[in-house]
């Protein structure tokens, strides 16, 4: 039987929503918790708390995925306890209850994103650099939620924004309904059986561990570029478009993808990643109210996310067997995870005593510190 055509709209369209989430939380979910009267330190803590269950869910969703093969059903249902969760932020909004908010619905947000990876490849096959292609399209997600967003904000205040990020929820449980379960891939033992066996193959422990260097190095950049942005004199309507300028970096990126992993290792292109991201936070730390540096500076997104991410994605699926490809993406959102959460509550507690340059130059050292690591450990891929 031919094979069956790709659902190519249909992942598509999960991206877009998933990301579009993504979008209101990463520029503008501190900005609420500073509306609610929260100190640096506390809304640290507050951001963290999503990326502390990004260490956990991933890795227990993950194990349950690849011993029931039912990825599917748990993108679905982990999509649906998410907006239930997040729900109940408009009933409270004092410190405790939105820690209890932030816990709940991302232990249920996590579960989703590497689930729906694996879903996804297992969809592409021997496609696998078309990858790119399907997931710009969360970043076209991510771009019009930034900018509408941050005209909604401006219009109508913070007290719209639990309202906006629910019912985006609502729509990733929608587009979650549509996909089709991806086909069985046949067992392989190429790679080994064993979890453990695959994580010792030579230089696998270092990517994971600077999966967690690049993610603590934008702490910062989640945590408080808006209100460092804003603190210097930018509008939350002009915020929102240079977030939307990264992003669009990174569209362009991912359609130029597909040649560059033809022509150039995964070695290569991570390595790079990371020094970009040495250069861009240095710049966003010390020369952010200059408009064309600060321009630049987010045009380096396309390398410090998307660069970085797909061949991450990419080093994982080669790196791990079909049979562990569910448990390979969590551990890498796990690694993730632990470096978000970091970098969130260093940020946090260095923000108001070391001042933005020192904040990000601390950000700058990790990436460079990731760059060096891989090019000495990691083999050419």
């Amino acid at each position: 039987m031919p094979p069956a055509p790709l659902p190519y709209w249909r992942l598509s369209g999960f991206y877009f929503s998933y990301f579009a989430l993504l979008g209101g939380v990463a520029p503008f979910l501190a900005l609420y918790f500073e509306s609610l009267g929260f100190s640096a330190a506390r809304i640290g803590e507050l951001v963290a708390i999503p990326m502390l269950m990004r260490c956990l869910a991933p890795n227990l969703w993950g194990w349950i995925g690849d011993a029931t093969g039912q990825r599917l059903l748990i993108v679905r249902c982990g999509a649906l306890f998410t907006a239930l969760c997040f729900a109940a932020i408009f009933y409270r909004q004092d410190y405790w209850w939105l820690a209890a908010v932030m816990a709940l619905h991302s232990f249920f947000w996590h579960a989703i994103l590497p689930q729906f990876e694996a879903i996804t490849l297992a969809h592409l096959r021997e496609q696998a650099s078309r990858y790119s292609q399907v997931r710009l399209w969360g970043s076209v997600g991510f771009i019009l939620t930034v900018v509408l967003l941050g005209e909604v904000l401006e219009r109508f205040g913070m007290q719209a924004y639990p309202r906006v990020l629910l019912t985006v929820m609502c729509a990733i449980v929608a587009c979650s309904l549509l996909i089709p379960a991806p086909p069985v891939a046949p067992s392989s033992k190429v790679l080994g059986e064993g979890l453990l066996q695959q994580l010792r193959r030579p230089g696998v422990m270092a990517f994971f561990l600077c999966v967690a260097l690049m993610q603590l190095s934008h702490g910062p950049y989640y945590t408080f570029l808006t209100i460092h942005l804003e603190r210097l004199g930018y509008s939350r309507g002009f915020i929102g478009l240079l977030w939307a300028l990264g992003v669009l970096a990174e569209i362009l990126l991912f359609l130029l993808m597909r040649p560059l992993l033809a022509r150039c290792s995964l070695k290569l292109i991570l390595v790079v990643s990371f020094a970009l991201a040495a250069l861009r936070w240095i710049l966003l730390g010390n020369y952010a109210g200059d408009l064309p540096t600060l321009l630049f500076a987010q045009c380096l997104h396309a390398a410090t996310f998307g660069a970085f991410h797909v061949a991450a994605v990419h080093f994982v699926q080669h790196s791990f067997s079909a049979r562990l490809q569910g448990q390979g993406q969590a551990l890498y959102a796990t690694l993730a995870g632990v470096g978000g959460a970091l970098g969130a509550l260093y940020s946090g507690y260095a923000w108001d005593s070391l001042g933005a340059s020192w904040t990000f130059a601390l950000a700058a050292l990790a990436a460079a510190l990731g760059a060096i690591i891989l090019a000495l450990r990691l083999q050419r891929v």
